[in-house]
């Protein structure tokens, strides 16, 4: 069954922890949010700003709500001022700039930051976390550039914007069109919220928006290795590659889960064994041969960055954090990105290897010194024009700038820690950098991918025309080029292949071709 918005499923928020593909789906608008209602739930929310109401009464002392932020704690807010305090933190952060995050970005930004307030330590108000909620549902989206966080105390100036737009201020997205927050309150008949004295700093104080881009990094992560492996079948089938380099009783031997299962699927893709495949070679060369040697470390990674993602999407990671049933303030460092910055250093290595694979193998399958017979740059032009038309010759050279940029960027972020902030924030976790270039490297990855997954298709067809007897392609192979081919024809006559390359990245970041399972072929 649909939900009201035409939807199968609904993620609730506040019920139990969240998933990487709950925010995937959210942020892709494949699924609906609802927050809990729940008495149980609702109840400790209201403890928690409760507690917080009867310190303020009592002239309790409470960083970023009777202080100043950062090195400013040491300044006393008077009571008078207190309610203003949250409005200012929200305006002075509105310093971004650079591109701004995508609409899937910002969803999930909303996402991770509800997630983190509905752990009930945070000491705000049902009525935030219900406006969050809202703001999902109706899909006004905050305006939110990606550039002027440092990881630690939270992503502050990109959260400033989801704040803004709470109280009214800056601008949304409705519609697919950026508007003043203002105006769509006062057309929609909804009044701005006015935050509460902790609630601009919970909003803010978070790692929202690096574990948001993290949880989009690792789904886009794991497609574009089950669509390696995929690739890496298709050019064995394109350059005669030897099928028993990924024999079970060899990687038997050697017992990494990734590795095994990688080569357990390239076995099914090439039908190890249908067809005795002759060669002058007695071993591939290492791109073809040791594939999943380099996948493999994706498959066995995945894990590892699901864990650390999810406990800190699943975590409240803001100062203080105000524990409403024992009644207690507690000041610590939560907001510190470095599990995050960790994962997306280490992805981003993982992936740049991808790109830097398939570009090893592209350069095999055009180059007529390597590629066992087929033409030269993969040309399907034949006679006399076959000297004017010159293939993928061009395709290779811009794989080779994207792969080589992508590698560029795998230099780890972590480790450019800065002290700022009157040297208050002097360690920072550099955890947002760190995902904006993991998601650089993927879109850079994923252009070499569409690239090769052209050339590789082009190649198999070339290579079939020219052996016989052909044994029939494996299934899975069989659909991936008959996919291939409904978005690019056979390249003969040389043309622009941009359009169609754009079209390839596209179907690859909506990820609308099935792929393996986990334990398919295994």
């Amino acid at each position: 069954m649909t939900n009201e918005a035409g939807l199968h499923t609904t993620v609730t928020l506040g019920a139990g922890r969240l998933t990487i593909e709950d925010v995937w789906a959210l942020a892709h608008r494949r699924a609906a949010v609802r927050l809990n209602d729940d008495a149980d739930f609702q109840a400790r929310i209201a403890r928690g700003a409760a507690f917080l109401d009867r310190l303020l009464a009592e002239e309790g002392h409470i960083y970023g709500v009777t202080t100043g932020y950062g090195d400013s704690v040491t300044r006393r807010v008077p009571a008078a001022l207190v309610a203003e305090l949250p409005l200012h933190l929200t305006r002075f952060h509105g310093c971004g700039l650079g591109a701004d995050l995508s609409l899937e970005a910002s969803r999930a930004v909303l996402v991770a930051r509800l997630c983190s307030l509905a752990q009930g330590v945070s000491g705000v108000s049902l009525g935030l976390l219900q406006r969050l909620c809202w703001l999902l549902q109706q899909d006004l989206i905050p305006r939110i550039p990606e550039e002027g966080s440092v990881g630690a105390s939270g992503d502050l100036t990109p959260l400033s914007y989801v704040a803004a737009v709470l109280v009214g201020e800056r601008d949304l997205f409705r519609d697919g069109r950026l508007q003043p927050a203002a105006d769509v309150y006062r057309a929609l008949g909804i009044a701005p919220l006015v935050l509460r004295p902790k609630e601009g700093l919970a909003l803010m104080n978070g790692t929202a928006v690096m574990t948001a881009l993290s949880c989009l990094a690792y789904q886009r992560c794991a497609y574009l290795m089950q669509l390696t492996t995929r690739i890496t079948a298709l050019m064995c089938e394109a350059l005669a590659g030897n099928a028993f380099h990924f024999d079970a009783r060899l990687f038997a031997a050697k017992p990494h889960p990734g590795l095994q299962q990688v080569a357990a699927w390239l076995r099914a893709d090439l039908q190890a064994g249908a067809l005795p495949r002759h060669s002058d070679r007695l071993q591939d060369r290492y791109s073809l041969r040791c594939a999943p040697h380099v996948i493999g470390v994706v498959v066995d990674g995945l894990p590892w960055w699901r864990q650390l993602i999810e406990n800190e999407l699943n975590s409240a990671n803001d100062n203080p954090l105000i524990d409403g049933d024992e009644e207690h303030v507690m000041h610590g460092g939560h907001f510190y990105g470095g599990h995050i910055a960790m994962a997306m250093d280490s992805m981003k290595t993982a992936i740049a290897n991808l790109a830097d694979l398939l570009d090893r193998q592209l350069a095999l399958l055009v180059d007529s010194k390597f590629n066992k017979g087929l033409p030269g740059n993969l040309s399907g032009a034949t006679g006399e024009r076959s000297v004017i038309n010159h293939g993928f010759k061009a395709l290779q050279i811009a794989v080779s700038a994207w792969t080589a940029e992508a590698l560029k960027q795998t230099l780890p972020a972590s480790i450019f820690s800065r002290s700022t902030e009157c040297h208050n924030q002097d360690k920072v976790s550099m955890g947002t950098i760190a995902a904006r270039d993991c998601l650089r490297v993927l879109q850079l990855s994923e252009q070499v991918a569409a690239a090769c997954l052209l050339a590789a298709v082009q190649g198999v067809e070339l290579r079939r025309a020219i052996t016989t007897p052909a044994a029939p392609l494996a299934p899975g192979l069989q659909a991936h080029c008959a996919a291939v081919r409904r978005i690019s024809a056979p390249l003969i006559e040389d043309r622009p292949l941009e359009a169609e390359l754009r079209q390839l990245v596209t179907a690859i970041q909506q990820q609308v071709w099935p792929l393996y399972t986990e334990s398919e072929h295994g």
